[in-house]
Parts: C-alpha cells; sequence; structure tokens
C-alpha cells in the first residue's frame, strides 16, 4: 500500500491510497484526472510511485514548484531537488528529479552535453531531442548553467 499527495491541476486533489506497483497515472486517475488546462506532458504519467510521494500536474505555462519530499524507499526514486540543477554538471540522476524529465530525456540531455560540450545558456536545452518549447519554459527556473 502506497500513500501519495496528488496536487496541481487535477480535479480533487489530495492523498490518496494506491496499490504497491502503482504508476503516476494511478495516481491522478485516483484525483479524478487532469483538469482542462493540465499540462500533463510535464509529467512522467508511467514512473512508478514510492510511498509519501508527491505527484504535481502543473497548469499549462506553469512551472512546478520545487518542494522537498519525504524519503524515498530505496527503489531508485528520486526527491525534488533542493535548488537549480546546473546542466553542466548534472547526473542523470539529478536530471530525472525535474518534472517531465525521465529516464530518457536525461539521457538524451546528457548526451547533447557530451556531443556539443557544455550548455552556454538554458536557452540551449530546446536543442535537445524532447525537449519542446513548453517543456523548455516548465524547466527554465529549475535549472542553470
Amino acid at each position: 500500500m502506497l500513500v501519495v499527495h496528488v496536487a496541481g491541476a487535477v480535479q480533487s486533489p489530495g492523498v490518496y491510497r494506491l496499490s504497491s506497483g502503482a504508476r503516476v497515472i494511478d495516481a491522478v486517475q485516483a484525483a479524478g484526472g487532469v483538469a482542462v488546462d493540465s499540462n500533463s506532458d510535464a509529467i512522467n504519467l508511467a514512473a512508478a510511485l514510492t510511498d509519501g510521494e508527491r505527484v504535481y500536474v502543473p497548469r499549462v505555462g506553469e512551472v512546478a514548484p520545487v518542494v522537498a519530499s519525504g524519503s524515498t524507499t530505496g527503489s531508485g526514486a528520486s526527491t525534488a531537488p533542493s535548488g537549480p540543477v546546473n546542466l553542466n554538471t548534472a547526473t542523470a540522476d539529478d536530471l530525472d528529479t525535474l518534472p517531465g524529465v525521465g529516464p530518457a530525456t536525461a539521457a538524451a540531455i546528457l548526451a547533447y552535453r557530451d556531443e556539443h560540450g557544455p550548455f552556454a545558456a538554458v536557452d540551449d536545452l530546446g536543442e535537445v531531442r524532447g525537449i519542446g518549447t513548453v517543456k523548455l519554459d516548465a524547466l527554465r527556473g529549475l535549472v542553470t548553467v
């Protein structure tokens, strides 16, 4: 059994009990689904949940707030970053803490950095495969170079 906090652009924000092995999509559905103005593309709906986790669904144009989360269960889930993530020094695990960045996008960021060298500006993130304008806008306040 997992207990998760679902917040943001969902129909019924709150704390929900879900079965072990539940995914973010299960938490969002427990909260009544996404709101009309949600940006569900900014989160990884397929990510596995951990007990005590907070799932935040941002609204279109909103940057998801960075909040402290509970401890992880050791399942490899990450906690929210404590400050901006430096694109030039971040590991895949660091990048995976960002909203809308899962393992594939983190790997693409690292591959871009390996191929092109350090990021000169946050806007360079828009050149990475899988990061469009909306995701770049959502990440802009959460990353630095």
